[in-house]
């Protein structure tokens, strides 16, 4: 496998063949058995999925669409959040979040985030609530999850809806509380990245709430209560048979990958502690083994020798792919510029977005690898800093 630079990749960032392999003649016999029925839409597999998910997420329902996206957007629809009504969400998250709160007909309301763990910043929640707010999402990011207990008070203070964003928190835990079962609802991926992932895109909305599961199974499937008999504007989003077929597969594994990435991170912390003094710190966990660590963060901060960008060339040339998420905040993307937020309104967001770089994650991910990550890293910031350019010069 090449880079687009021709250097050779030693280490992915992201190698989904380690997971695939070991059970792969299952995946091939749950994908020939829906050839076989033939039901491709809305088949039994998917329902034995949706209940199975929503099962091990605490909750009673779920309501498989085709992305993640649309679990966002038509959740809140179900949810009753149209326009007129507020949004509380943080900057620091990706798009696909303000774009659900867009595509309900809501007004996004961004605020900051806690520098340390880069979750949504409850108190500045709190100072952002009008009488226009309905719901609050709080994206449970990386894999970790935003208090339940700090969520759950405000809440209660309130009056307002708790709609999660778990994209990248399948079986995350926290204060006793597993991710998707705080809310009202919450909104899944299985981008095939993710700790449980598909074939293609794929998404899942899980509630409690009867009323908003019956209101999300009629938006996914054109609006319509029984075949061609529409009660309201839905569309087409359907988590296809063959993609529900390849994630019932894959979900009893999942809790001993997340385990294997818990113990990943673990190893990370250990090999990444002597370099704090040098301006790598690792994003906090503050939820111990309830973090299912969809990424591994560190922040390369002003008091690191080498810019994070330099950083970045460097493991690129020694082979080792790392990533950004997310290098630009959501309210200073130019595509939504007209919702009037600057450069400057939430300097947390914006720090990190300067800072951040994920490293290589996922199960399967060797000992000797992390050492070789972590050795490059330390490495590069011993050849950049000011005594060692000094004895250079």
């Amino acid at each position: 496998m090449k880079m687009n630079n021709n250097l050779s990749i030693a280490i992915p960032f992201v190698d989904l063949n380690l997971q695939h392999q070991p059970i792969y003649n299952h995946l091939l016999q749950a994908i020939e058995n829906i050839l076989k029925q033939g039901d491709f839409v809305l088949g039994q597999t998917l329902s034995d999925f949706e209940a199975a998910f929503a099962a091990v997420s605490d909750t009673k329902y779920g309501i498989g669409v085709a992305c993640g996206t649309d679990a966002i957007a038509l959740g809140l629809q179900a949810c009753n959040i149209s326009s007129g009504d507020e949004v509380i969400l943080p900057a620091n998250t990706f798009v696909a979040t303000l774009i659900g709160v867009l595509r309900a007909g809501a007004k996004p309301i961004f605020v900051d985030c806690d520098p340390q763990t880069a979750l949504i910043d409850l108190n500045a929640a709190a100072k952002a609530i009008t009488s226009k707010t309905k719901a609050i999402i709080p994206v449970h990011l990386y894999g970790q999850m935003v208090s339940p207990k700090q969520l759950l008070d405000l809440a209660d203070t309130y009056k307002l809806l708790i709609f999660e964003d778990a994209a990248q928190a399948h079986l995350a835990e926290r204060e006793g509380y597993r991710a998707g079962s705080v809310g009202i609802a919450a909104a899944f991926s299985f981008y095939p990245s993710k700790n449980l992932g598909g074939f293609g895109d794929g998404g899942m909305l899980v509630t409690r709430d009867p009323d908003v599961a019956e209101k999300m199974v009629r938006l996914r499937n054109y609006g319509a209560s029984r075949k061609y008999f529409h009660t309201e504007a839905g569309t087409n989003s359907r988590l296809d048979t063959i993609q529900a077929a390849v994630l019932q597969q894959k979900l009893p594994y999942l809790p001993q990958w997340n385990r294997d990435r818990l113990n990943i991170a673990q190893q990370y912390a250990t090999q990444l502690a002597p370099l704090a003094a040098s301006g790598i710190i690792p994003i906090k966990n503050h939820s111990g083994e309830g973090h299912v660590y969809h990424l591994y963060v560190i922040r390369v901060c002003e008091t690191c020798p080498i810019e994070r960008s330099a950083l970045q060339e460097q493991l690129t040339a020694a082979g080792i792919q790392t990533g950004i998420h997310y290098p630009i905040p959501c309210h200073l993307q130019p595509a939504f510029s007209d919702l009037g937020y600057q450069v400057g309104n939430f300097p947390h967001a914006e720090m990190l977005a300067k800072q951040i770089l994920s490293l290589p994650m996922y199960p399967g991910l060797s000992n000797s690898q992390i050492q070789e990550i972590t050795g490059a890293i330390a490495h590069t910031l011993a050849t950049n800093s000011p005594s060692e350019k000094l004895l250079l010069a």
